[in-house]
């Protein structure tokens, strides 16, 4: 038998309106719809005490399947999983959600495309589908049709359009697959169409998609495969209605295991949303840009150049309370789980240079069809003057520490950016003095970072104003272009970084105790922190074998989430987390050999 424990070596399938995820087993075992931070329509993830259960899933189950195996169709985000049992016989179950140009615009529906065939043999399947509402409590009513079934709750109603048939997916029969059976799951409306071909139809026109996406990458030249399928994965994450980018699709999987560390993750996050851009920005995917900065120009002109919250909701809700859902269990038993996020109210003040550095390349990239104004560059200004006025006050910091509020160097380096940034648009529109303005204020911030964030103590910058402690984050100084990575300081800084925070090529955020104690795991975008600093220092060889050992640890189809246990290797955290997708392109692309020395 295989083991029913619940992990994270998932897939994901995704068309930037909803996104599944998907085990080994060809469970669909977490799904929210309409979007990406709604109530989960199959949510067995989180309620896993005992293994993965059937209520909130939708599984595939081969009768004595003994073992899988599962893939992506190279360059798109078509998921294979081939089951198969004792005696030989198999099926394979191809996952995806339709995503495509037609009529010249996105065709992105709220739908899940399920295909099942025999591969070999006589496989006896059994189809269980259970979707859930309200967070579990409800079980849909349901009422069939001649080729569809439809699952109705007081908020919404889904209709499963199939040519398997009708009585053994309501009465979960087991039967023998005798040929190729689809199942389309969405919105309640009728299919145009025949059930088989409509399903080939939409596989094939997803599957171009995909590819016609990937072939426009600039990629580096070597670890291609692995660049692809996190730029693939990050494309993903951008929910195409609005253009916000979620930091991760799921809430509540836990950054170590009973840490109580469970957040949800299923919102925008200026920081985070900032990386995205710039990594597929370095791969000349400048669309997932123009997105967001769709989202991005409405969060900020609401403000009125007021306070900006470091993450709103993907439909630019600012109000995510925090609440827990108690009669969940928990991803393998580890609660709470949570549905909300109270960072929403936190102030973390390097948000307003994720703000500029996000929106900095629309102004200087000649192949945008919409790039940055006049106007939008005054807007910037606005959220500039802000971030100078609180650059030396204390926050929450980018980790986001809700019981304790200090001048944290990593957000004092982003106000720094904000300033740089403008000074350089506005040379972009020959306005000498706005550009003399804001780099005299970058000037004034980065002498302050550099006097009173080193700690000749620790002979390292430390994580605040006149403080001792390390943190991985001050490595951003380097990336951003803050100092010169032959800074001696900065070397020093990296020494010491990698011998109180690195366990092997692993490193954890910081040495300091916080609302939960000490971390136990390691945060993964610091290990690819720690990779860039080491190549701009000249150490490419440690950084390659760092990178490789990271690379290592990807679940089998080459997905990262948030955290990994240094001692057992095991991904902890939510999933897949974008930080660390945009860990593995800035990694390749800082390392990879050139292509004129293999062409």
């Amino acid at each position: 038998m295989i083991p029913n424990e619940a992990n994270l070596n998932l897939g994901m399938i995704g068309n930037c309106t909803i996104s599944a995820l998907i085990d080994a087993q060809a469970r669909i075992v977490w799904c929210c719809m309409p979007r990406f931070d709604s109530d989960p329509v199959f949510h067995a993830l989180l309620d896993s005490a005992d293994g993965i259960g059937e209520e909130g899933s939708f599984q595939i189950v081969l009768d004595g399947c003994v073992r899988t195996e599962q893939a992506y169709d190279e360059n798109t985000a078509i998921l294979r999983t081939r089951l198969f049992d004792h005696r030989d016989n198999a099926v394979e179950v191809t996952d995806f959600a339709p995503r495509f140009m037609r009529h010249e615009r996105s065709f992105h529906p709220m739908q899940l495309v399920r295909r099942v065939r025999p591969l070999q043999g006589s496989p006896r399947i059994r189809i269980v589908l259970r979707p859930r509402a309200d967070w579990g409590r409800t079980t849909p009513s349901r009422t069939r049709g001649s080729n569809h079934l439809r699952f109705v709750t007081p908020e919404r109603t889904l209709r499963l359009t199939t040519d398997a048939p009708i009585t053994y997916i309501l009465d979960e029969t087991t039967f023998t697959l005798n040929g190729p059976v689809s199942l389309l799951l969405g919105t309640d409306e009728s299919l145009d169409g025949a059930v088989e071909e409509t399903a080939r139809w939409l596989e094939e026109h997803t599957a171009n998609y995909w590819r016609q996406w990937t072939r426009r990458l600039a990629l580096p030249l070597e670890w291609q495969t692995a660049v692809i399928r996190a730029a693939i994965t990050l494309k993903m994450c951008l929910f195409e209605e609005t253009g916000a980018i979620v930091a991760a699709m799921t809430t509540s999987l836990p950054e170590a295991p009973g840490s109580e560390r469970n957040w949800d993750y299923r919102f925008c996050w200026l920081r985070d949303a900032f990386f995205v851009v710039r990594a597929l920005n370095s791969l000349s995917e400048v669309g997932t840009m123009e997105d967001y900065l769709r989202w991005l120009r409405d969060a900020v002109a609401r403000t009125g150049g007021g306070h900006i919250q470091p993450l709103y909701g993907i439909g630019l809700e600012q109000e995510l309370p925090e609440s827990i859902v108690a009669h969940l269990g928990g991803y393998r038993g580890h609660r709470p789980v949570r549905v909300g996020n109270q960072a929403a109210e936190h102030f973390q003040h390097d948000v307003y240079g994720n703000i500029v550095l996000g929106a900095a390349q629309a102004f200087h990239d000649h192949r945008l069809l919409r790039r940055g104004t006049r106007e939008e560059f005054a807007m910037l200004e606005i959220v500039g003057e802000r971030a100078f006025q609180i650059h030396d006050q204390p926050d929450a910091g980018m980790w986001e520490l809700r019981t304790r509020a200090r001048v944290h160097t990593s957000s004092v380096l982003m106000n720094w950016a904000a300033c740089d940034r403008l000074a350089k648009i506005a040379e972009t529109f020959d306005l000498t003095d706005r550009a003399a303005f804001w780099h005299e204020r970058a000037a004034l911030i980065r002498a302050k970072i550099l006097e009173r964030s080193w700690s000749e103590e620790r002979q390292a910058f430390a994580e605040s104003f006149g403080g001792r402690e390390l943190d991985a984050s001050v490595l951003l100084m380097a990336e951003v272009g803050m100092i010169d990575p032959m800074d001696p300081r900065f070397v020093k800084t990296v020494d010491a970084l990698e011998a109180v925070l690195c366990d092997g090529p692993y490193m954890r955020r910081y040495e300091a105790p916080d609302d939960f104690g000490l971390p136990e795991t390691s945060f993964n975008i610091c290990a690819f922190w720690r990779i860039d600093a080491l190549a701009r220092i000249g150490r490419k060889e440690q950084a390659r074998e760092i990178f490789n050992a990271l690379l290592a640890v990807r679940n089998p189809l080459g997905l990262l989430s948030e955290d990994t246990h240094p001692v057992t290797g095991q991904l902890w955290g939510n999933f897949p987390q974008t930080y660390s997708m945009v860990g593995i392109i800035n990694a390749a692309t800082r390392l990879s050999a050139p292509w004129d020395s293999r062409i």
